[in-house]
């Protein structure tokens, strides 16, 4: 057998040796035990294509859970309609959670979801603005990557920018540390955002339950399969994200 053959064979071994849905490594899968969520707010996940971590990502896990969530792997899209891949889309309906400088902690609030203007001030009437959102969209990826999305994609402007300030850390503890407390991984900013805009705990408890299976699994397998590990990255502090 050719190097190039047995390369093609050792690629193609990789890949099946993948969840076709969560595309995680089967021994971290836990598509199983997934449980289907009714959501009035539709989710759109964009992930930045270096975004490599496929032990402890959780964009396609996400979306999993819900039957019309969207996951875009690029790095722009002309419209908002284009990246959801439907005719007309309006984004001043949407939200889009990109943290960027602003932190919850330097404005008058205390609240855990903050609508801000393009100034990072905190926008009037939040509950008004907040109720009236209809889609979600969650940059995925490092920090940096985060702001590559943001500035490649000029339609974001038009959506709703909110910021979160977590009452609690990341549940990823020491397994994926971040720089702020209210850095959150893909799944557990969806389930504060939908929670809280929808009024329903349940959505909350559901996400943060696969979360929480993920990673005692991920941990489960660590120490047998350490090539499972993801590599150490380099964060960009300088000002980004969602």
């Amino acid at each position: 057998m050719s190097d190039q053959t047995e390369a093609e064979t050792r690629d193609a071994a990789a890949d099946a040796a993948d969840c076709p849905h969560c595309g995680k490594p089967l021994p971290l899968c836990i598509c199983d035990s997934v449980t289907p969520i009714e959501s009035r707010i539709q989710l759109l996940i964009l992930q930045h294509p270096q975004e490599q971590d496929r032990a402890l990502g959780t964009a396609r896990l996400t979306a999993r859970h819900f039957k019309d969530a969207v996951v875009r792997i690029g790095l722009s899209w002309p419209s908002l309609a284009k990246a959801l891949g439907r005719p007309v889309a309006d984004p001043s309906r949407w939200a889009v959670l990109y943290l960027g400088s602003a932190k919850v902690e330097d404005l008058d609030t205390d609240a855990e979801i903050v609508a801000i203007n393009r100034k990072g001030e905190l926008e009037p009437h939040q509950r008004g603005i907040l109720a009236d959102i209809e889609g979600i969209v969650l940059l995925d990826g490092t920090w940096s990557q985060a702001k590559a999305l943001w500035w490649r994609n000029a339609w974001m402007l038009k959506c709703q920018r909110v910021i979160l300030g977590p009452k609690r850390p990341s549940r990823y503890g020491k397994l994926r540390r971040e720089p702020r407390r209210d850095g959150l991984s893909t799944i557990e900013a969806a389930a504060l955002l939908l929670a809280r805009l929808e009024k329903r705990p349940d959505i909350a408890e559901t996400l943060i339950g696969s979360f929480e299976r993920m990673l005692a699994r991920f941990r489960e397998v660590q120490a047998d399969m350490p090539e499972l590990a993801p590599k150490p990255k380099k964060r960009d502090f300088r000002r980004r994200r969602r």
